[in-house]
């Protein structure tokens, strides 16, 4: 059973409901949302990538745990959906919660 592939679909599963059916922010409408994934992937590909290198890895991930697939620098692909799912759910709560604040100014 590979519990960190399912852990990570999970998790991606269930930042999108959260956004879609309980924060309702669209923020997966938004180009700044999807700016910030971009940001995001940048920035974890080479601190991923050096913790994962299979040359000398600082993490090594148990291979019945995870699919074994692992995009640039070894980086198993789970990684990426667990940022994902971060991600999301924090920026769904940020939106309703800025919501919220203009709601409360413009009365």
């Amino acid at each position: 059973m590979h519990a960190y592939t399912i852990g990570a679909l999970a998790a991606v599963a269930l930042s999108i409901i959260f956004e879609l059916f309980v924060m309702k922010g669209r923020i997966y409408f938004k180009k700044e949302f999807w700016i910030t994934i971009l940001i995001v992937v940048l920035f974890q590909i080479p601190t991923d990538g050096w913790l994962t290198k299979t040359s000398a890895p600082i993490v090594i991930y148990n291979p019945n745990h995870f699919s074994g697939l692992r995009i640039p620098f070894s980086i198993p692909i789970e990684d990426f959906l667990y940022g994902f799912a971060l991600v999301s759910a924090v920026l769904s709560i940020w939106e309703r919660l800025r919501q919220r604040e203009e709601k409360t100014d413009s009365c």
